[in-house]
């Protein structure tokens, strides 16, 4: 008896941790096909809950009417082998979702998406049917109930505990997805194999075809890349992102080099030394080179002696400075560093006067004390905005961080006619700064745009740059804010909306911008 109530208890433990190792790898799943925003953490827990609430509610009752452990470890194995189920039938749905994202299309991304989290109900339920099968089981009396009860729920969530940390700090990284659901399921199986030749050895030698069919099925899956991609050279799995590195001709002689992150619909990075305008790359980058010339004139390239970026993923902005101000002292700062590690490999992000951080920007600003002309952000890619680094307080930390003629800039996303989110974040920084400006980069046709905010230390005018510029004698600078004069630049007055670290609703707006976009508004 005593035998078979530990070994009841390792289920229960098993269990829990496979619930949870499996709620984890899911995001990680759908991470490069639908991104990793707070919609889609919400409707993955959501659904969990849901299906673990249909579990419980069934287990109940299904033990009651068949109280044999037998009938446990079936529930169990079969809960096992359609989680190692789960990365192969949900392939072909996820690449729909590709399709989806390319046009645009609500509906299709929707179906996909809702596609997938459907593949997880039924075995989610099936182990949610395991904690009140296990109490069923171990309830002798009535008076001891509740001390059944609570044992079987605290092992459940201590299970629970060791899926959490496994799959993200040991798994994932090592492993990949696919593998992390395989080792989950196979170590369930195992336990609910051995659960059934105690009880029901006979059956126990049918269910064994189960682990040997996913082993089969692990060993004969291409190891291709997770997510196909013309051009693709590279691609990871790190604890923060899905990253891919792109290769595309350039039509004379050499090629760009681009990062993509997670559903890989954005460029966060681009590399191509043979681009005749190099260190240039005529995109939103660029636009950081001439965030300074809003201070007072006369200003010159030699004011501009160091820079901190925040949001540095592999490192475009830092070479771009790099080549136009010289070896300056250099800030990058990036929370992925197995982006730090992309960035090096594959975009040459090597300059002696560039010191990468893999640190969280606001983390980085608390425990420096140094102060800088230039405080980038780069950190805000739809729908992926750390609201913390978009508060009042965060831009106050800036504020403290920034020498006494510095200058803050941040890259935001826009459509061609939506300023919502540019004109939610400048406005916060307008309650900071005392001027801040807008440069819209050109789209060249796009419907999709992005807009460079520059906030001042000291109280300038928008003439100043017009002056600046004027007096321009570097090249390249001056190509630069040709460009960005051409386009669109206008200074930016408060709105009322001001984020703080209270509230910050940044995901409703970007939310309502993506959903007014998608239906053509």
């Amino acid at each position: 008896m005593r035998k078979r109530n530990g070994y009841l208890l390792l289920t229960v433990f098993v269990s829990g941790m496979t619930t949870l190792a499996t709620e984890l790898s899911a995001s990680r799943l759908l991470d490069p096909f639908f991104g990793n925003s707070l919609v889609v953490w919400a409707s993955i827990i959501g659904l969990m809950l849901l299906y673990l609430t249909v579990g419980y509610y069934v287990g109940g009752r299904w033990a009651d009417r068949d109280p044999r452990l037998s009938t446990l470890f079936q529930i169990t194995a079969w809960g096992a082998f359609l989680i190692g189920l789960v990365p192969f039938v949900s392939r072909t749905v996820l690449n729909w979702s590709v399709q989806g994202l390319s046009q645009f299309s609500v509906g299709l991304l929707a179906g996909s998406f809702i596609g997938v989290l459907i593949l997880f109900s039924l075995p989610i339920t099936l182990l949610g049917t395991v904690s009140p099968f296990a109490i069923r089981l171990s309830l002798k009396d009535v008076k001891h109930g509740g001390d059944v009860a609570g044992s079987i729920y605290a092992i459940s969530t201590l299970g629970s505990l060791v899926g959490t940390f496994l799959p993200v700090l040991l798994l994932i990284p090592n492993l990949g997805t696919r593998m992390t659901f395989f080792v989950f399921s196979l170590i369930l199986l195992l336990v609910s194999l051995g659960g059934l030749l105690l009880a029901q050895p006979r059956r126990a030698l049918i269910y064994a075809a189960m682990p040997v069919i996913l082993i089969v099925m692990n060993i004969l899956w291409s190891s291709g890349p997770i997510k196909p991609t013309p051009g693709l050279v590279y691609e990871t799995e790190s604890s923060y992102n899905y990253i891919q590195v792109i290769q595309q001709s350039d039509g004379e002689g050499g090629y760009w080099t681009a990062l993509q992150l997670n559903e890989g619909q954005g460029i966060h990075s681009l590399y191509n030394p043979n681009y005749r305008e190099f260190p240039l790359v005529d995109g939103i980058w660029d636009y950081f080179l001439i965030a300074p010339y809003f201070n007072n004139p006369p200003y010159t390239p030699d004011d501009v002696d160091n820079l901190l970026l925040i949001g540095s993923a592999a490192g475009t902005i830092s070479k771009s400075y790099t080549g136009i101000y010289g070896p300056i002292p250099i800030d990058n700062v990036e929370i992925d560093p197995e982006i730090i590690a992309a960035g090096r490999e594959w975009f040459d992000m090597n300059e002696p006067n560039v010191q990468a951080h893999a640190q969280d920007g606001r983390y980085f600003l608390a425990g420096t004390t140094n102060t800088y002309d230039v405080i980038g952000v780069d950190a805000y890619r739809p729908p992926y905005i750390p609201f913390h680094l978009t508060t009042q307080e965060f831009f106050q930390e800036i504020y403290d961080h920034l020498n006494d003629d510095g200058v803050t800039v941040i890259n935001a996303g826009r459509t061609s006619t939506d300023y919502s989110l540019v004109e939610a974040l400048g406005s916060t920084m307008k309650s900071v700064f005392p001027n801040v400006y807008v440069i819209d980069a050109p789209d060249y046709g796009s419907t999709l745009g992005n807009s460079l905010v520059v906030a001042t230390k000291q109280p300038t005018t928008i003439d100043n740059f017009v002056a600046n510029v004027t007096a321009m004698e570097h090249p390249q600078l001056y190509t630069v804010a040709a460009r960005a004069y051409n386009s669109r630049i206008w200074e930016l007055e408060p709105n009322g909306v001001v984020f703080t670290d209270d509230k910050a609703p940044v995901e409703q707006v970007i939310h309502q911008l993506i959903i007014r976009y998608m239906l053509g508004g």
